[in-house]
């Protein structure tokens, strides 16, 4: 049933996408690629996803994504600056028109009080302008934490093409 919601959320942006002529990049941390994974399960999804960066590390958000180390001594690695930051080195490292950035503490370790084990940072960016950020707290375990990010990050994408926020 779950896999299904997933199917049909990325069927519905795919189609969305393609209706406006766009293509969805996406630069994944605490999802571990399950967005780029969810997208290229539709068939013909490569008329409108261009490409995904599994950027685990801090180090792979510098290099792949061009996020500057100051966001994450100021900020740390999941935040709203480096989430838009991510989103925004997705777009300039690729061909695509809209990407969405995921940042997160899926668990079951890594939470503190200020950041618990299930915080995760979205950034969304469609070209040079629309940019926005959004931070969820997710309940589960380390899977359901991720399975709702994705399901977050592609409503997100859905939002922003359609001009309105959750």
């Amino acid at each position: 049933m779950q896999e299904q919601v997933l199917q049909q959320l990325a069927r519905d942006t795919g189609r969305l996408l393609l209706s406006r002529g766009l293509r969805l990049a996406t630069a994944e941390s605490c999802t571990g690629g399950w967005i780029a994974k969810v997208v290229t399960d539709i068939s013909g999804s490569s008329q409108w996803f261009e490409r995904g960066f599994v950027t685990y590390t801090n180090e792979a958000k510098m290099e792949l994504l061009a996020v500057e180390r100051a966001l994450f001594v100021a900020h740390g690695a999941v935040s709203l600056p480096v989430a838009m930051e991510m989103a925004s080195g997705a777009l300039a490292h690729s061909h695509a028109e809209v990407a969405v950035a995921v940042s997160g503490i899926a668990g079951p370790g890594g939470g503190s009080a200020r950041k618990p084990v299930g915080t995760v940072c979205f950034g969304w960016a469609w070209g040079r302008h629309f940019r926005w950020a959004d931070r969820r707290h997710f309940e589960g375990d380390r899977e359901a934490v991720r399975r709702q990010a994705v399901i977050r990050a592609l409503n997100g994408v859905r939002e922003l093409l359609h001009g309105w926020r959750s």
